[in-house]
């Protein structure tokens, strides 16, 4: 099921932006469908199991992506020719930009996806401990928590946006900064503030999202997208692993005071990274961009 469904982000992220006009929206709104998605599966699972039993949970929604499938055969146009065999799109860049770019690119996914699973995986434990006493209920802090993601899954919308009409840099910047107080105070909160602390560092974690996939956009052309996107989703992937798998002894070892100032100086590195980031110009321009436009000057 895992080697099956592996193909989804290198191969559909690249599908999706090939012709797209405004790529970053195009990005921000497949973001929010996987948040949402995410939360609804929850539920989904939830009850399916309770009402029909554990195999349900799995072939319901097979089920579904079978039928999916059978609609993307019939109804998306098939290409004329393998990405890799077309025509290079993009203008041309000095080699040091490009290098400096896949540098960024594969620091800020690493800490990028540490914040993003330590943040996911354990908002429920932290709303559980620091909520003591004001919210009991495990029932409503799982709707508290579900209400998080759903409010902050709109931001990846926004920064969509955002992308087809600004410098990545310029965006991506301010946001990575934003995290680092709003992680410090965390770290010493509880109760309703800790809660809407939670809130504005999930909408910035999940705004987050679509930076990376926007960046491969900008500096890699069709025919090398896919394999670009894979090896970072490799990376990715990869510390993902080991931030579920270090959760828990550190959370147990040191508390959720600790791990928040961590995630904190995880935010600073991540800024750090971002602002080597070379100027560009928006991902909305870059797809417009033809073999005989001049190169771009750089922009904030």
């Amino acid at each position: 099921m895992g080697a099956f469904a592996s193909i989804y982000h290198p191969v559909g992220i690249p599908m999706l932006v090939q012709n797209a006009r405004k790529p970053g929206f195009t990005i921000g709104v497949n973001g929010l469908a996987g948040n949402l998605g995410i939360a609804v599966a929850a539920v989904l699972t939830g009850f399916l199991v309770k009402m029909f039993g554990w195999r349900a949970a799995f072939a319901v929604p097979a089920g579904i992506a079978l039928f999916c499938g059978v609609l993307f055969a019939i109804l998306v146009p098939r290409e004329d020719a393998p990405p890799a065999r077309k025509p290079k799109k993009l203008v041309a860049l000095p080699q040091a930009v490009i290098v400096r770019a896949f540098l960024v690119m594969t620091l800020a996914a690493i800490t990028g996806a540490l914040l993003f699973n330590f943040t996911t995986n354990g908002n429920g434990q932290l709303l559980t401990e620091r909520l003591r006493g004001t919210v009991d209920n495990p029932v409503t802090v799982g709707a508290l928590l579900a209400a998080v993601y759903t409010v902050a899954s709109f931001a990846q919308l926004v920064v969509g946006k955002l992308l087809d009409r600004f410098p990545l840099k310029r965006i991506w910047l301010p946001m990575s900064a934003a995290n680092v107080p709003l992680f410090i105070l965390a770290a010493h909160a509880s109760g309703w503030p800790l809660y809407a602390l939670l809130l504005g560092i999930m909408v910035l974690v999940f705004g987050a999202i679509p930076f990376i996939d926007a960046l491969i956009v900008q500096y890699v052309d069709d025919r090398m997208r896919s394999r670009v996107a894979g090896t970072r989703l490799a990376v990715s992937f990869g510390v993902s692993s080991l931030a579920v798998y270090l959760l828990g002894p550190t959370v147990k070892a040191a508390g959720f005071t600790t791990l928040l100032l961590v995630m904190a100086g995880l935010a600073t590195l991540t800024t750090v990274f971002v602002s080597l980031l070379p100027g560009r110009m928006t991902t909305a321009s870059h797809a417009e961009a033809s073999p005989a436009a001049p190169a771009a000057s750089m922009a904030g």
